[in-house]
C-alpha cells in the first residue's frame, strides 16, 4: 500500500495559511488577547477573600446557603495555598473561550436543526474535532498564534465546541412538534416561534451542553500551560515536569474546586432561566419541609445588590486597580523581557538568574518553561526574546537549522559538555555503550529516558541504538528530566540496574556514584557548547542586555552551585535561591549585568559589622540605608532590632558595633553618662529635633503643656505613651508631668507602632487624644498635629540625632567610621526615606530602601565614596 502523504499535505496547508493569512492570524490574536485582558483584569483586581465572598453570593442565589458557604471556604483555600492568580487566569480563559464558543454552537446548532443538509455536514467535523487528541490542537495553535494565552483559548474553543453545537441541536429537535404547529397555526412568524417557543423548551438541553463545554474547556486549558497559556496549566504541568507531589497536589485541588464551581453554578443557572427549571425547583423546595432554609435562594435583585455592595466595598478598599508598584528606575525603565527555558537543571538555574539580574536593572522579565520545540517555535515567531539553553551544535540541531535564519546566537556561555547513557556504578561489567549489548534483561529491556522533544532523545534513538546495535534490544523510554531522576533515585536504593540518558554538567553526579559509559563509535558527538539566542533582532532592541548575554560565562563550580542553591530554596522560590547564592557571590550581579551605576567594593569588603536600630522610624530607615550602602560596598552587615536598654548595653560590651540613632545631649543622657567610657561618638547627622506632646489640631484650647492640665479630663486622664525604656518616657514622667501638675496623668507605655495605631483610630473618630511624639517624624506630615508648647523648658534643649559605635569600632572598620563621620541627612531626605519604608511595608524594608536610593542617584557614592 502505498504511503498516502497527509502529513506533508498537513504541513504544507498549514505553511500556505502561515505565509498568505497571517493578518487575519494576528487580527484573531490581538482580539483575543483584549478580551482576555479585560476578564483577567476584573477577576485578578479585587482581594482574593471579596472576589470569593463574590462567587458565594452567585451561589447563594443559584443553589442556596450551603452551596455559597461551600464556595467561599473552596476559593479562601485556593487562596492559601497560593493558587488564587493561577486559577484566575484560567477562569479567564475558561470564560473567553466559552463566551466564543457559545456565540458559534448556539447559532450554528439551530441551523442544523432547521436544516438536515447543514446537520449532516457538521456531524463529521464535529466528530473530528471531539475525537482528535487534545494537545494535537496545540500544535497549528503555536505556529499560527504564537506562545501565550491565544493558542490555548483557540484550542480550547475547537476541543470543547462540539458538546455545544450537539446538544443546541438534539434541545431544538425535541421541541414537541404540536407546539411548533400551532404556533404556526395562529400565524406565529418563524423568527418568533423559534425564540418564544423552541429556545425556551430547548434551553435545558442547550445549558446542559453548554455545562460540558465548561468542563471540556477546562481540561484544555490545564493542557494549554503547556505552550505557555499560564493558569493551573502551567502548574500542572510545572509539577509533572519536575515530579513535585506538593505542587501538584495544590494546583489539581485548585482545578477541582474551580471546576466543581462551574459545573454546579451553570446546572443551577438552567432552573433560574427556564421555565421548566423554575417549576422543577418549586416542587423540589415544596418537598423539603423542615429543611426549606438550606435552599432558600435570595430573590434576583436581592442577590445582586449583595454582588454591587461587595464590589463597591471592594472597590472603597483599594482593591480594584494595579496591584503592582511602578517599574523600578534603572536601564530597563520597566520594559518587558520574555525569557524561556526547559526545565532542566541548567536551563532553570541560569534563567532565574537573569531573572533576578534583569529585574536589579530595572526590567520587568516573565520567565515560562516550555518544551523544546514549543521554545525553538515561539523564540522564531517573537514570543521569546531570550533563551540560555541552547545545546549546540550537536543536541539541539534540528531546530538551530530550520530557525537559525530568525534567532541570533550569542555564543556559549559553558563549553565542557557532554551527552552520554549512564549507569550506577554498582552495576558490573558495563563501562561502554558495548557492554549494554545482551543485558537488556538486566535493565529491563529499556533505557529511562526524558522529554521527548530533547535533541538528546532524538540521537539515542536515530544514532545510538542503532550504531551499538541496541534498537530491538531496549527501548528509549519518554518521560521528563525530574521523572527520570525520580527513576534513577528510585533504583539505586533498591541497588537495581538502571540506565538513564544523562549529561554533564548535571548535580547528580555529586549524589549519585555513576558511571558515564564510553561513546567509542562517537554516536554522541564532540560535545556541546550551552548558548544563549535572542530572536531575531533582539540585540537592535535591547542592545544592553544582548551585550549582557555575549560576555555571559559561568565554570563548573558556579553553575553546579548555583543549581544546588536552587534546589534547596525548593519549588516555586527558585528566585530566593538565586538571591542566596548571590549573596554567597559578593560582585557576581555587578559582573554579570555591568552597568552605569554599578558600585566598587570598598577596601574592607567582607567585612561583616553589626548594625543594632530601635524600632524608631529614623533608626529603622537610616540603618537600612546604611545597611544597603554597605552592601553595595562588598559588606557584609548584620542587622539587629533591639529595645534602646540592650542596644547601649550590647554598644558597651562589643556585642553591637554601631547605632545610627542616639538622641543626645538629652533623650539618652542617661545611657551615654554610663557606657561613654566604652564608646566613641562618631558624631551628629541630623540637627533638628525636638521631644514633645502632640494634640490633633481639632482639640480646640490645647496649645500648651498648662492647657493640657486644664483639659486633662478630655483626654481620660492618659497620655499614650511608647517604648518604656526610652529616654523620652524617663524625662516626661520625672520632670515634664511633674513640672505642669500632671502626675496623675496615667502614662500607657506599649511601642511606637502602638502608639501610632492608637493616634490613627483617634483620629479617624474625632477623639482627643495625647501623644508621645518627637521631631523628626513622618506622623505631622500625615495628620494635622499640634505640638504642645514646653514654657519651662523641662524638655531640655534640643537633641542631635547620632552615630554611636563601640570603642574598638574605628579601627575594625576605618573606611566605615570615615564614612559615617562625614554623613549627614537634611529633613526633606529623612522624611522621604522614612515614607518609603512605611510604603513598602513591614518586612520590605530593603524595598523601599531601594526605590529611595534609585529616585536618589549618586547617593551611595555620596555616603560611602571609594576612590
Amino acid at each position: 500500500m502505498p504511503r498516502i502523504e497527509i502529513g506533508t499535505w498537513a504541513a504544507a496547508a498549514v505553511k500556505w495559511l502561515q505565509s498568505n493569512v497571517d493578518w487575519l492570524f494576528g487580527f484573531i490574536t490581538h482580539v483575543l488577547n483584549a478580551v482576555y485582558g479585560f476578564f483577567h483584569m476584573v477577576l485578578a483586581a479585587p482581594e482574593p477573600l471579596f472576589l470569593a465572598g463574590i462567587l458565594a453570593v452567585l451561589a447563594w442565589w443559584l443553589r442556596g446557603f450551603l452551596a455559597a458557604a461551600l464556595t467561599f471556604l473552596g476559593f479562601a483555600l485556593i487562596d492559601s495555598i497560593e493558587q488564587w492568580d493561577t486559577t484566575m487566569e484560567s477562569l479567564s480563559l475558561v470564560l473567553v473561550a466559552c463566551l466564543v464558543i457559545v456565540v458559534i454552537s448556539v447559532p450554528l446548532g439551530i441551523w442544523a436543526a432547521r436544516n438536515r443538509a447543514v446537520s449532516g455536514a457538521v456531524r463529521p467535523v464535529l466528530d473530528l474535532m471531539q475525537t482528535m487528541p487534545a494537545m494535537v490542537y496545540l500544535i497549528p495553535g503555536i505556529l499560527f498564534f504564537g506562545l501565550g494565552v491565544v493558542p490555548g483559548i483557540v484550542a480550547t474553543i475547537v476541543f470543547a465546541m462540539p458538546p455545544a453545537v450537539r446538544m443546541t441541536e438534539l434541545g431544538i429537535r425535541q421541541v414537541d412538534a404540536e407546539l411548533v404547529e400551532a404556533a404556526d397555526a395562529f400565524g406565529t412568524h418563524p423568527r418568533r416561534t423559534l425564540f418564544r417557543v423552541q429556545i425556551p423548551l430547548a434551553l435545558p438541553t442547550i445549558m446542559a451542553g453548554i455545562n460540558q463545554v465548561i468542563m471540556l474547556a477546562l481540561s484544555m486549558v490545564v493542557i494549554a500551560g503547556m505552550v505557555g497559556g499560564g493558569g493551573l496549566g502551567s502548574s500542572v504541568y510545572d509539577a509533572i515536569s519536575s515530579v513535585d507531589v506538593g505542587l501538584g497536589t495544590e494546583a489539581g485541588l485548585a482545578v477541582v474546586i474551580l471546576a466543581m464551581y462551574l459545573d454546579r453554578m451553570t446546572g443551577a443557572l438552567n432552573q433560574r432561566v427556564s421555565p421548566l427549571g423554575r417549576r422543577a425547583l418549586a416542587k423540589a423546595q415544596a418537598a423539603l419541609g423542615g429543611l426549606k432554609f438550606l435552599q432558600w435562594r435570595p430573590a434576583t435583585s436581592l442577590a445582586m445588590t449583595g454582588v454591587v455592595v461587595l464590589a463597591l466595598a471592594a472597590g472603597g478598599m483599594n482593591a480594584f486597580g494595579s496591584k503592582g508598584s511602578d517599574a523600578a528606575a534603572g536601564i530597563g525603565d520597566g520594559r518587558q523581557i520574555n525569557l524561556g527555558y526547559v526545565n532542566w537543571d541548567e536551563g532553570k538555574a541560569t534563567t532565574y538568574l537573569w531573572k533576578e539580574l534583569l529585574e536589579q536593572r530595572g526590567f520587568k522579565p516573565k520567565a515560562q518553561a516550555l518544551e523544546a520545540g514549543a521554545l525553538y517555535t515561539g523564540q522564531a515567531q517573537g514570543d521569546i526574546d531570550v533563551q540560555t539553553n541552547s545545546w549546540l551544535p550537536v543536541t539541539h540541531e534540528s531546530y538551530w537549522k530550520k530557525y537559525k535564519d530568525k534567532l541570533e546566537d550569542y555564543g556559549a556561555w559553558y563549553d565542557k559538555t557532554s551527552l552520554e547513557i549512564a549507569v550506577p556504578s554498582y552495576v558490573k561489567g558495563v563501562k561502554t555503550l558495548d557492554d549494554l549489548k545482551g543485558k537488556g534483561k538486566e535493565f529491563g529491556g529499556k533505557i529511562v529516558g526524558i522529554e521527548p522533544g530533547a535533541g538528546e532523545m532524538k540521537i539515542v534513538k536515530d544514532k545510538v541504538l542503532k550504531d551499538y546495535g541496541l534498537d530491538g534490544e531496549y527501548k528509549l523510554q519518554q518521560s521528563s528530566t525530574s521523572s527520570m531522576l525520580a527513576e534513577l533515585d528510585r533504583s539505586i536504593k533498591a541497588k537495581k540496574p538502571v540506565a538513564v540518558t544523562l549529561w554533564s554538567p548535571h548535580w547528580a553526579y555529586s549524589k549519585h556514584k555513576l558511571t558515564k559509559l564510553k561513546d567509542p563509535k562517537g554516536s554522541f558527538g564532540s560535545g556541546d557548547g550551552i548558548h544563549a539566542l535572542g530572536r531575531k533582532g533582539f540585540a537592535k532592541d535591547e542592545p544592553q542586555v544582548a551585550s549582557w548575554m555575549k560576555n555571559f560565562h559561568l565554570d563548573e563550580k558556579q553553575l553546579t552551585s548555583l543549581e544546588a542553591a536552587i534546589q534547596d530554596a525548593g519549588k516555586g522560590h527558585e528566585q530566593d535561591g538565586v538571591r542566596a547564592w548571590l549573596k554567597k557571590n559578593p560582585g557576581m550581579a555587578d559582573k554579570l549585568a555591568p552597568a552605569a551605576g554599578s558600585y566598587a567594593k570598598g577596601k574592607d569588603a567582607g567585612a561583616a559589622p553589626n548594625i543594632g536600630y530601635p524600632s524608631w522610624d529614623e533608626g529603622i530607615a537610616t540603618s537600612f540605608l546604611w545597611k544597603y550602602v554597605l552592601e553595595q560596598r562588598g559588606y557584609k552587615p548584620k542587622m539587629r532590632n533591639l529595645d534602646v536598654g540592650p542596644m547601649w548595653t550590647g554598644l558597651s560590651t562589643g556585642q553591637v558595633d554601631v547605632e545610627m540613632d542616639a538622641w543626645l545631649p538629652v533623650a539618652q543622657k542617661q545611657y551615654w553618662d554610663k557606657y561613654k567610657k566604652d564608646l566613641v561618638d562618631l558624631g551628629a547627622w541630623y540637627d533638628k529635633t525636638s521631644l514633645e506632646i502632640a494634640v490633633p489640631s481639632y482639640v480646640k484650647g490645647v496649645k500648651t503643656m498648662d492647657d493640657l492640665r486644664k483639659h486633662k479630663d478630655e483626654f481620660k486622664g492618659k497620655i499614650i505613651g511608647i517604648e518604656p525604656g526610652t529616654g523620652e518616657m524617663k524625662r516626661l514622667k520625672s520632670k515634664v508631668l511633674p513640672a505642669y501638675g500632671l502626675q496623675n496623668m496615667k502614662v500607657t507605655e506599649a511601642g511606637t507602632s502602638a502608639m501610632l495605631a492608637e493616634l490613627e483610630r483617634a483620629i479617624g473618630k474625632k477623639e482627643p487624644i495625647a501623644v508621645v511624639l518627637w521631631s523628626p517624624h513622618w506622623a505631622y506630615d500625615k495628620y494635622p498635629l499640634t505640638k504642645l508648647k514646653d514654657p519651662k523648658g523641662t524638655w531640655g534643649a534640643n537633641n542631635q540625632i547620632k552615630t554611636v559605635a563601640n570603642k574598638s569600632f574605628p579601627k575594625k572598620y576605618g573606611e566605615f567610621n570615615d564614612w559615617l563621620k562625614n554623613w549627614h541627612m537634611k529633613p526633606d531626605e529623612l522624611a522621604s526615606l522614612e515614607a518609603a519604608i512605611n510604603e513598602a511595608g513591614t518586612g520590605h524594608e530593603e524595598e523601599g530602601v531601594k526605590k529611595w536610593v534609585d529616585a536618589h542617584p549618586g547617593i551611595v557614592d555620596e555616603m560611602a565614596p571609594v576612590k
